[in-house]
């Protein structure tokens, strides 16, 4: 398979290789903090790794070790925020960049090294999980300028924690380090060998089938949004299942004893 990448902002970048899309933030300079150019950009690179029918899965990650994301450029906003327009559009681009990112059709995963603080740990949020290094520390800080974070982050944070752990950190501001991080259950795992992890992750989603992935997903995004019963949707989905490529090539290869092989989309 070819390798494929694009570029939308100078500081984000997307590779597509081997059945996986990483999304890489490139800015260590400012500890790859998000200017408005970055989030407007950032939705735009995950459409295009959903576009690709060899996408198994999306990785977000830094192009650099030693961090992950400091939150919204800081800077910027303090020069532009006094501008409506500029506030409107800088809410809808992160909207956009969090929306895309948690409803992305494919199993995601953020490899966290290094500071994982406000918005960015409002993309690792955005994620189906997170695997970390133990040197990253975690932070969303909002109550440190008197700002308010966004309900749909606070509800990934809050499912992911519980309404005490997201209190605590929304209204102290405070870091926490990887050991922490993965008691509450903000993260998955802490890896010493961090590259390793998400390589044996994204190996073992690529094994597994395609379409129960993709249904698993869509499932557990409805209970998300409310739905608690089985309905005319879920049912079908069960049913049609079965007479689908991916449950024929699982059969197959259980009863003649291989691993299967399923296909992309």
């Amino acid at each position: 398979m070819s390798d494929r990448g694009g570029r939308l902002d100078d500081h984000l970048r997307l590779v597509i290789q081997d059945g996986v899309a990483r999304v890489l933030i490139d800015r260590p300079d400012k500890r790859n903090a998000m200017s408005q150019a970055m989030w407007e950009a950032f939705p735009k690179l995950v459409d295009a790794a959903t576009a690709d029918a060899r996408v198994r899965l999306l990785v977000v990650g830094s192009a650099n070790a030693g961090h992950f994301c400091a939150g919204a450029d800081i800077g910027e906003f303090a020069t532009m925020s006094s501008d409506p327009s500029w506030r409107a559009r800088n809410q809808a681009a992160i909207r956009a960049t969090q929306i895309t990112l948690a409803r992305a059709p494919m199993p995601t995963v953020a490899m966290i090294d290094g500071d994982c603080v406000g918005g960015g740990c409002g993309i690792a949020l955005a994620c189906d999980m997170r695997i970390a290094s133990p040197r990253s520390r975690f932070g969303i800080t909002p109550a440190k300028l008197g700002l308010v974070y966004p309900l749909h982050d606070t509800k990934l944070l809050t499912g992911l924690v519980g309404p005490a752990q997201a209190r605590r950190l929304l209204y102290t501001a405070m870091l926490i380090d990887a050991a922490e991080a993965l008691r509450i259950g903000l993260v998955e795992e802490v890896a010493d060998g961090l590259v390793a992890a998400v390589e044996a992750f994204a190996a073992a989603v690529i094994a597994a089938s395609p379409h129960s992935q993709r249904a698993s997903k869509a499932i557990i995004r409805r209970i998300l949004d409310g739905i608690n019963d089985d309905d005319a949707q879920s049912e079908g989905d069960f049913a049609a299942a079965f007479t689908g490529p991916d449950f024929a090539e699982g059969v197959s290869a259980f009863m003649t004893k291989r691993k299967p092989v399923f296909s992309p989309r």
